[in-house]
């Protein structure tokens, strides 16, 4: 026996997720995915009566896709684990099948080739994109240690080791971004060395950024560089966006930007729009996550749908990456990420 879905029951489930009753609600979906339905057209006719991507997308099916949002959110291979599987491939097209159009991954350098190029064709497929995933400066660090003599608190490092180092990473990372048609990398510039002068660390930091910046851009991807809060990160060079535009500057190349993390941005230094504004022509990328705790927009303080509204009003087409926890356990909690992000982004219109 086959059920013929229709929009009553779309809504019935809907509105079970809506007023929070998520075990019946379940039960139900359960008992659907034993019949024989298409995955996608049913989770996207409960998203279009439900107005917010409420269930897991795997077996079930109406005649619509799911509404994208506002902004192109990016969540990661750990925000689905129990609604889509531990399989990246699904994970994708769970995602893809509640609205969003990217995803990012820290990891993706240390993922075998072959699964690295089935990302990238998933994500063609669905007409994704990829965001950041973290480019491994295994000798970052000396870019702030060592000074042009090679003088430091880790000695005298051999300055053509470390360029060495940086070009085997840039050229692995070039590497990636083509399997999985990466545009941007993230990089984190490591500890501030209390035994040098900061100018001489500033320059240090800007040197060998144009070094990597000469390499990738004749091939891609860019590096967005992304300032952390002392207090997560104690000891952290770069912490502010204030801090990251003056390098970008200094740098003054295409491929070295911004990745405004505006969890790390409100515990350092607040006032987020207005440093949006002060450093938007160097920023490339944004990720987020909630104040305090890290999780999803809604669970602390951040205003995100302001905050959302006005970057989608300055024209932002670039990649909102999801860099956060879920505040509540299992599939329940992965379906409330889900409508906290319908929530933020129901700002109105206005370009």
């Amino acid at each position: 026996m086959s059920w013929i879905i229709t929009s009553t029951i779309c809504s019935d489930i809907s509105n079970l997720y809506l007023i929070g009753r998520f075990p019946l609600a379940q039960r139900y979906l359960l008992a659907l995915n034993s019949t024989t339905m298409n995955r996608r057209s049913f989770a996207a006719g409960i998203t279009a009566v439900a107005g917010t991507a409420l269930l897991p997308a795997r077996s079930f099916a109406c005649q619509q896709n799911a509404p994208t949002f506002n902004l192109k959110y990016a969540p990661g291979f750990r925000h689905f684990g129990n609604s889509a599987g531990k399989d990246p491939i699904d994970q994708i097209k769970f995602m893809h099948d509640n609205g969003f159009g990217a995803i990012e991954d820290n990891q993706m350098m240390n993922r075998s080739v072959d699964l690295q190029q089935k990302i990238g064709d998933q994500l063609a497929k669905l007409d994704m994109t990829m965001g950041v995933f973290v480019l491994g400066f295994g000798m970052m660090s000396y870019m702030m240690t060592s000074n042009h003599t090679g003088e430091g608190m880790r000695g005298k490092p051999d300055v053509k080791a470390v360029r060495a180092e940086l070009k085997k990473a840039c050229l692995r990372g070039i590497e990636t971004a083509k399997r999985v048609n990466a545009k941007w990398c993230t990089v984190v510039l490591g500890a501030y060395n209390p035994h040098l002068n900061d100018a001489y660390q500033f320059a240090n930091v800007v040197d060998n950024l144009k070094f990597c910046s000469e390499l990738l851009e004749a091939h891609g991807p860019g590096m967005v560089l992304e300032p952390l809060n002392h207090v997560n990160h104690p000891g952290v060079y770069l912490r502010t966006v204030p801090q990251a535009y003056a390098i970008c500057k200094a740098v003054g190349s295409p491929s070295c930007k911004i990745l405004n993390d505006l969890y790390h941005q409100q515990i350092e230094i607040g006032n987020l729009i207005k440093n949006i504004d002060d450093a938007w022509d160097e920023t490339a990328y944004f990720q987020v996550g909630d104040v305090p705790g890290r999780k999803e927009p809604t669970t602390g303080e951040i205003n995100y749908k302001n905050v959302f509204k006005h970057l989608y009003q300055k024209g932002y087409n670039g990649i909102v990456g999801m860099e956060h926890g879920i505040s509540l356990p299992g599939a329940d909690g992965e379906q409330r990420l889900i409508q906290a992000y319908r929530e933020v982004d129901s700002f109105d219109i206005k370009r």
